[in-house]
């Protein structure tokens, strides 16, 4: 990120009851409200001891070269260059951590299976992700395909899902086209109204849609969120902490993020204060380690550290202090700013370990070595269709949480 979401008889009094009925329904149900999905049966949920509902904050803003036929800006900020290789076979990429399966793309298929299996293996209840609207200015429409790709994927596994929303993006917008701001941000609610809060398996609070933003940094006034959201159904809206007031009556309560005092005085003021009925999502987090200042696009915002996990184990112990009902993980892949709890090849699994004990599953790193060893050969194995036909229903085994079965298909592979 850049300047640090359902919905008889055949007597006349039985005629004009059931015509009154209908009439009813017909005018209850505006256009600004969304219609529910059919209930499908999905995929198991992993089965937790932990009640908190804990979602996953995620960036769907990278692009790479053999996807996209170029590396995107989240790859290389101002001066880093993928294409050079290291000894190690390293790409050079604006992070001080480096994936365990390299730089990709957010719209590669092989790659949204393998972070949604994790995290599903992880005990994670779905994705909250950082979305940039809809319109084609600067990479927000990339970003909108690729969040449609994952949104695409989330119900096959069995993961909720709800959107970030940074408002600045519609400034940029109304400096490139001919809508007003406004404008720009009722058409991207109207989206997420028409489009994702419909979805039986978008997050909701109380039986409305969640939907987050990342400040508001650019509409601060109640009366213009009052104005961007007057045609679309009204969700639990949460402003980051401390942005309470720019929302008004239109916000249903705060979301935490990085702390950077040790002690957590910040979190820990944000989770003794007293909500008055509103909600609180809080925040778990492994680092905070930028590379902006390092990749010439600006000044770094602080520092973090890892401390061998033990920062994501104090802030997800914190949260359980408090008995928090929900908890927004940051993040799973901001490489930027090394807030990443996705495998790499410095902390390899460490991060999902530790929430898998804290979530409480009853699963462990083998079962997220044989998701990653299931992305090999989904890459291994491409223009085998014998062999892709094994791993469709690998993958259909492992969304099942039958584990021994997948584990079988993959060694038939080796």
């Amino acid at each position: 990120m850049t300047e640090s979401i359902k919905k008889y008889r055949h007597s006349l009094r039985h005629v004009l009851f059931t015509t009154s009925l209908v009439m009813a329904v017909l005018f209850s149900c505006s256009s600004s409200d969304p219609e529910p999905e059919k209930e499908v049966t999905g995929p198991p949920a992993v089965q937790k001891t932990n009640s908190m509902k804990v979602y996953m904050h995620y960036m769907p803003w990278f692009q790479s070269k053999p996807f996209a036929g170029y590396w995107g800006s989240h790859w290389t900020m101002a001066n880093q260059n993928p294409d050079i290789v290291d000894a190690n076979g390293q790409r050079q990429i604006a992070s001080h951590y480096y994936p365990l399966i390299g730089p990709y793309d957010s719209r590669d298929k092989d790659v949204i299976d393998y972070h949604l299996l994790l995290m599903k293996y992880a005990g994670v209840d779905g994705l909250l992700i950082d979305w940039y609207g809809t319109h084609s200015v600067y990479d927000y429409k990339v970003n909108a395909t690729a969040t449609n790709a994952v949104v695409t994927e989330l119900d096959s596994v069995g993961l909720q899902f709800g959107v970030v929303y940074e408002d600045y993006t519609a400034q940029n917008v109304e400096a490139k086209t001919n809508l007003t701001a406004v404008e720009a941000a009722q058409a991207d609610m109207k989206y997420l109204n028409d489009n994702y809060y419909p979805k039986k398996n978008h997050i909701a609070i109380d039986g409305k849609p969640l939907l987050l933003t990342f400040g508001p940094r650019y509409f601060k006034t109640a009366s213009q969120w009052t104005e961007i959201f007057k045609n679309t159904h009204a969700p639990v809206f949460l402003p980051l902490w401390d942005h309470a007031s720019l929302t008004g009556s239109t916000g249903g309560g705060e979301f935490s993020w990085v702390d950077f005092n040790a002690s957590l005085s910040q979190l820990t003021t944000f989770y003794g204060k007293a909500a008055g009925g509103k909600l609180e999502l809080g925040s778990a987090y492994p680092r905070f380690h930028d590379f902006y200042a390092e990749g010439g696009t600006g000044s770094s915002y602080g520092y973090v550290d890892f401390n061998n996990g033990q920062t994501l184990q104090n802030t997800l112990n914190k949260a359980a202090e408090y008995d928090l009902k929900y908890l927004q993980l940051v993040t799973w892949n901001d490489f930027g700013e090394g807030t990443i709890l996705e495998p790499t090849v410095e902390d390899q699994f460490k991060c999902l370990e530790i929430l898998q004990t804290f979530t409480g599953v009853s699963y462990t790193k083998a079962e997220l070595e044989l998701v990653y060893s299931y992305y090999l050969k989904k890459i291994k194995y491409k223009g085998n269709p014998p062999a892709l036909a094994t791993l469709k229903q690998t993958f259909q085994h492992l969304v099942n949480l039958e584990v021994d079965q997948a584990r079988t298909l993959l060694d038939s592979l080796e």
